[in-house]
């Protein structure tokens, strides 16, 4: 014990130190110490997978790299945690966190490297939300308490609501990278039925993303009556999500998706101060 213990308070300070970075972090620090180290721990294996899925090396490198973390997830379940992964081991015993949601957040990172997405079907594109987003929903609501089924509608939900409004969110970003994730469907709806990446950045997407607007705040609102049920310390965390995000997604309604495109996004002020708001009120 008086080994293991110190390798563990340093991954969990490392946890911190990665999550620290997210807009949420403060939304995360708020937690009692359980779940906030919890969620510290998740944030950085997602965290650590997304940056070998976006980052420069070969596809095979990356292929690879995701493959170790497959194995050490692997390890873990087996009660052979590597020793980096000892405090987010303690977390999956402590929380009863699933193997298979953590092996589909790789599954959903593989899906950026194995190939560069351009205009995937609508199945393709729900599934690949369900592994980058849903996916870590539902690790997060075992965290916050949540009852199973509840719970998992919760992370499907929202899950998806995020992960539609990261996609509305970012065209024009993704598009500079190759990668195009509104889907075929609609976009051949709109006329455009052949989406090379470079020229949407001057194409109007109003009627292309309509229908995403129309899933995401669907999604939306089905996540706020869930957690509407629930006292609102349980469900603080991704009511902020939630509500941040929200924001977003109104201000990208209000500002169009015709080219040229300005960023929107939440400021970490913002933040703040739905925070202070979730606490006081």
């Amino acid at each position: 014990m008086g080994v293991a213990e110190p390798i563990e308070i340093q991954a969990v300070e490392t946890s911190q130190r990665v999550a620290a970075s997210s807009t949420f972090y403060a939304a995360m620090r708020i937690l009692p110490r359980a779940q906030r180290d919890g969620m510290f721990e998740i944030y950085a294996f997602c965290r650590q997978v997304d940056d070998i899925a976006d980052g420069e090396g070969s596809s095979a490198s990356r292929l690879a790299d995701l493959a170790r973390w497959r194995d050490d997830i692997e390890a873990l379940y087996a009660g052979k945690p590597p020793a980096a992964l000892t405090s987010l081991a303690c977390v999956v015993a402590e929380f009863s966190l699933e193997k298979a949601d953590f092996l589909a957040v790789i599954d959903g990172m593989e899906m950026d490297v194995h190939t560069t997405i351009v205009a995937p079907d609508l199945p393709t594109l729900d599934l690949y939300c369900d592994r980058v987003a849903s996916a870590v929903g539902r690790l997060s609501v075992k965290i916050f308490g949540l009852p199973e089924a509840d719970g998992r509608e919760l992370a499907h939900h929202l899950g998806r609501a995020l992960q539609l409004t990261n996609i509305l969110r970012d065209i024009d970003e993704d598009a500079a990278i190759g990668r195009v994730y509104l889907p075929r469907e609609t976009l051949a709806h709109a006329g455009i039925t052949a989406p090379q990446p470079a020229a949407l950045a001057g194409t109007s997407l109003d009627a292309a993303c309509a229908p995403l607007v129309a899933q995401a705040r669907e999604h939306f609102a089905v996540a706020r009556t869930i957690m509407a049920r629930y006292p609102r310390r349980m469900v603080i965390a991704p009511r902020i999500m939630a509500q941040a995000y929200g924001a977003i997604l109104e201000k990208l309604i209000a500002r169009g998706f015709a080219a040229p495109r300005e960023r929107v996004r939440v400021s970490r002020l913002r933040v703040g101060a739905l925070l202070l708001r979730q606490m006081l009120f």
